[in-house]
């Protein structure tokens, strides 16, 4: 047939169908290969893996069986048993939010804050210490005569305490003290208020005079008038515009005309704030003094202000150690008054004397001492002499009691009759009392009795009679004047 394929046509046929089939195939294996850069090596055959057999399993242990559980048994004592079962306990919640004083909590909490405290018109704020100015009246030029005033104004309220010094001129050393404790005052830590004059008489002062330019004791004029004398006007100015503000005044002195006192406290003991007040000056001696008509200090207490004076050293004369003894009662009295942290911690206990005696030279001459200030003395003891260069004798001066010199004067050219040795006498706090309640009007009350308290008893409260006065009414000196 013509149209037959013959057998060499249908072989070729089926051959390139097969390789049609195998090129096919070609390509689908290159579609499933990733792209590469390098000819692909035949596929090598791969041998099969082997897998290692299975360890056996070792033999578990057996778990020993759990501990038996102990249980405690309290065995109830006999007294729990009498007493019974307890009670119940209420559960308290808190309260109820209207019950609660927030505003009395508040208070509780926060301490009390000080305002501001004013002297002379000048506020001083709480924390704060300021110099301000005292104007004590007028010079013979007609300008104002100023002084220095310190204020040191705690955070906390409480007591005001005064200091003031150099009533008298010539007294130097309570200037010092006071400048010291106010310069050692931190207002920060303290309560209350501290106000230091370390010089009153300025005009005494700037002469070294223990008196005013008229030859008056300022110290003898207080409460004073503003009509009176210049004495009277300052002591006036000083009372109303800084002492009214006080709660305690200390008043430092010096002993008089060339005697030396020990560092001692003077009061009136017969009056209760005054003798709570001098307990608080460490072991400082303590002498029962009433006081002299017309003294600071005594118009401070008829006032209702606890006042004491601060008896240190000489006139005329920086002492260090008494300066530095007074500086450690201060600070003493200031933490004793609740003012400040700070304590010095005293070597002797407080003694405290309740009255005292003066020896004094039965002839002329130059007066020799053979005891310090402070030294304890007994009855009979050797105590100095007296030396006559005209008639070349010499007196001995003996110790009629027993007690400690606690003021003694200078050697120098004496008087029969001159006060030489101011002795303190221990006593009782209330054989003190009663005796100071007696009224001194048999001899040896007024012998006892110094300076213008022997003047007052007499009758003559301001001019100087067989002795005159001295600084706090304990020192007679020289002159009669006012």
């Amino acid at each position: 047939m013509a149209g037959a394929a013959t057998p060499d046509a249908r072989r070729a046929r089926r051959m390139a169908s097969a390789w049609a089939w195998v090129a096919l195939a070609a390509l689908a294996a290159a579609c499933a290969l990733p792209a590469q850069d390098f000819p692909v090596d035949p596929a090598q055959p791969v041998a099969p893996a082997i897998v290692p057999p299975p360890a056996p399993k070792a033999a578990s242990k057996p778990r020993p069986p759990p501990a038996p559980i102990r249980r405690l048994t309290i065995e109830p004592t006999a007294e729990a048993i009498a007493a019974g079962p307890p009670e119940p306990v209420e559960e308290v919640g808190p309260p109820e939010p209207d019950l609660i004083d927030v505003e009395a909590l508040t208070g509780a909490d926060l301490p009390p804050v000080a305002t501001p405290f004013t002297l002379f018109e000048k506020a001083v704020a709480p924390g704060e210490k300021r110099e301000l100015r005292w104007t004590a009246g007028e010079s013979f030029a007609g300008s104002n005569i100023s002084t220095p005033v310190l204020v040191a104004h705690g955070v906390q309220p409480g007591p005001v305490l005064c200091m003031t010094a150099a009533v008298h001129g010539d007294e130097l050393n309570g200037i010092e003290v006071v400048r010291r404790v106010l310069n050692d005052i931190d207002p920060q830590q303290l309560t209350g208020t501290v106000i230091g004059m370390p010089i009153v008489n300025l005009m005494g002062f700037s002469r070294s005079s223990r008196y005013l330019p008229d030859r008056r004791d300022l110290n003898r004029y207080f409460p004073g008038t503003m009509y009176g004398s210049a004495a009277s006007r300052i002591a006036y100015r000083l009372f109303k515009q800084v002492i009214v503000n006080c709660d305690a005044l200390v008043d430092f002195h010096t002993g008089s005309f060339d005697r030396a006192n020990l560092p001692q406290v003077r009061g009136d003991l017969t009056i209760p704030s005054v003798l709570e007040f001098t307990r608080g000056f460490g072991a400082t001696p303590v002498l029962h003094s009433p006081g002299s008509r017309g003294m600071l200090r005594l118009a401070a207490t008829d006032h209702g202000i606890p006042a004491v004076t601060f008896e240190v050293g000489a006139p005329l004369r920086l002492e260090p150690e008494q300066i530095e003894f007074a500086v450690q009662a201060i600070v003493t009295l200031s933490h004793k008054m609740g003012m400040t942290r700070s304590f010095r911690m005293w070597a002797e206990p407080q003694a405290t004397f309740y009255e005292s005696k003066w020896v004094r030279v039965d002839s002329g001459g130059m007066l020799f001492s053979s005891v310090a200030l402070g030294d304890r003395i007994r009855e009979g003891q050797h105590l100095g002499k007296v030396v006559d260069p005209i008639r070349n004798e010499e007196q001995p001066i003996l110790s009629p009691f027993r007690g400690r010199v606690i003021g003694i004067a200078l050697n120098q050219v004496v008087l029969p009759g001159f006060a030489a040795y101011h002795v303190g006498i221990e006593t009782s706090e209330a054989q003190a009392a009663e005796e100071a309640a007696q009224a001194p009007a048999e001899p040896d009350a007024i012998e006892r009795m110094e300076g213008d308290q022997i003047n007052e008893v007499l009758g003559d409260p301001r001019q100087g009679g067989a002795d005159g006065s001295g600084g706090d009414g304990a020192e007679p000196p020289r002159d009669n004047s006012d």
